[in-house]
């Protein structure tokens, strides 16, 4: 049985699709302009994307649209995905990528390394009979690290490692993590981070960084109208259609949790109130560095709080808010993503929480599944829930970067999230484009920035405004390619005259 899954990839859009858009045209032009100058470097090469999982968000998300632009720029580009039949890689990878977020235990014995290169050993034989020389290999993230190393021992290759976790402090387990990891380091030409914080001593000067990038054609961000959002939450189960729908309902609906904790299908329960309630949102995967205990408690305190007067700065309005406002707790159903193994465990620990909550704050509480079976769909659904919201929280005591913050903030909804991680305060500037808290677990900051968020609708559509101009800028897709091209552009194995690596080791200079 092979390991190794080729992933098609189907264009949704052309360049043109995005030239169309006044907001987007100058990126594409950019974007063309640049890659001029690399195709004829290409020429006869393969670009390889190598990636752990071809499903969820992140980069399983990204990897389509930048495969199609570079196809329709004349590039090869292919997707493949490592695959497994040891349970104990997943969970291994999982407790790597905990400890490069600065968590968990940091011992690692020979067991480890060995099951780690065994895995990469045998997909990258998989791979090797579909490379040529010469051929650009692009590996994402530590799960397929070692596979460039074993592949340089006998083809010549230029190698790029894209990292996208990383932390902006050392301490016992990312170090542990970045010594498990050297060994397979050198054999690349160079690396990308999404930040400059996240680029190890052993790799600076061989390193850059590239920011991550959202489609905004792609049914995830593109543009809804009123009818097409109302529409989306109904025939995924999260709101009552409030007359008949043109299209029939996803096949796929939505879960939600029951006063017990038990998931049922949402659309059996009370309606949320997307389309009438102030609506704070949470879409995240399963995981506990995505802060999911301390906003639920925030959540509860600004609903125990919901009838005092003084809170709402004696205004009746705002007090009207809070006391209408729910809190929309959202991600996948875990065992869709299969790189993810604890998204289960942590999963079981949110649902006890939510039924341990008083009755009257966990019917303001909605605990929502997303059906990972159609990634168009769910697409749609986060879309529409997005849209829905009054603001968007990504609560992260760690994050690489948060593609869902930029989602939002293209969608004009305002973010509160925090400048303890990373990737938010890459992408946010507190008070002109969102807010950033100190502290993703002070439940007291929490609470009280999202009851002041709530309460100020101006600064809402301000930052909103600010939020969108700052993606367009800099956050989307066609931006991002533009800087890999540059990359490219620079490397050893393409520049003109430069060998790569691989061709160095196995074709000595004379």
């Amino acid at each position: 049985m092979s390991l190794l899954q080729h992933v098609v990839v189907e264009a949704r859009h052309s360049l043109a699709d995005y030239a169309a858009e006044a907001r987007l045209a100058p990126s594409v032009q950019e974007l063309e302009a640049e890659a001029s100058r690399l195709v004829p470097l290409l020429a006869g090469r393969t670009i390889w994307m190598v990636s752990s999982t071809a499903v969820g968000g992140g980069v399983a998300e990204m990897l389509p649209t930048q495969i199609a632009m570079l196809r329709d720029l004349g590039i090869r580009a292919e997707w493949v995905v490592i695959g497994s039949e040891e349970e104990e890689f997943f969970v291994l990878t999982k407790h790597l990528h905990n400890l490069v977020h600065g968590v968990g235990t940091p011992a690692l014995d020979a067991g480890a390394r060995a099951l780690f290169e065994r895995v990469n050993h045998a997909n990258a034989e998989e791979l090797r009979p579909l490379l040529a020389p010469n051929d650009v290999l692009v590996v994402h993230d530590p799960q397929p690290l070692p596979i460039a190393s074993m592949l340089a021992r006998s083809i010549p290759l230029v190698t790029v490692w894209r990292c996208h976790i990383g932390l902006d402090e050392e301490n016992a387990a990312t170090r542990a993590a970045w010594d498990f990891f050297a060994p397979w380091l050198d054999a690349y030409d160079h690396a990308v981070f999404s930040a400059s914080e996240y680029i190890p001593p052993r790799l600076a000067g061989r390193a850059s960084v590239i920011a991550p990038g959202i489609d905004p054609l792609s049914e995830k961000n593109a543009e809804l109208s009123l009818h097409e959002t109302v529409e989306a939450l109904a025939r995924g189960g999260l709101a009552a259609a409030p007359g008949p729908l043109l299209r029939a309902p996803f096949a796929a609906q939505a879960s939600r949790a029951g006063d017990d904790g038990v998931f049922v299908p949402a659309a059996t329960l009370e309606d949320i109130g997307l389309l009438t309630r102030p609506i704070v949102t949470q879409i995240s995967r399963w995981d506990r560095l995505k802060g999911w205990l301390p906003l639920l408690n925030a959540f509860t305190a600004l609903k125990r709080s919901s009838t005092d007067v003084a809170v709402a700065g004696n205004d009746p309005l705002q007090l009207r808010r809070l006391q209408l406002a729910r809190l929309v707790l959202a991600g996948p159903d875990p065992g869709a993503v299969a790189d993810d193994p604890e998204g289960l465990e942590v999963l079981g620990e949110l649902r006890a929480a939510y039924a341990k909550l008083p009755p009257a704050v966990r019917r303001d509480v909605a605990f929502v599944a997303l059906p990972m079976t159609s990634r168009e769909e769910n697409a749609l659904m986060v879309n529409a829930l997005q849209r829905a919201s009054t603001i968007v929280v990504q609560n992260s005591r760690r994050e690489g970067f948060g593609l869902t913050i930029a989602e939002a903030m293209w969608k004009r909804v305002p973010v509160l999230s925090n400048s303890r991680a990373c990737g938010p305060r890459q992408q946010i500037r507190d008070g002109i484009d969102g807010r950033l808290i100190a502290d993703p677990e002070d439940v007291h900051e929490l609470c009280e920035t999202m009851v002041a968020m709530l309460g100020d609708q101006d600064a809402r559509e301000r930052w909103g405004r600010s939020a969108q101009r700052r993606v367009q800028d800099r956050f989307v897709d066609t931006a991002q390619l533009r800087h890999w091209v540059q990359l490219l552009l620079r490397l050893p194995g393409l520049a003109p005259g430069a060998r790569s690596r691989a061709e160095k080791e196995i074709r000595p200079a004379p």
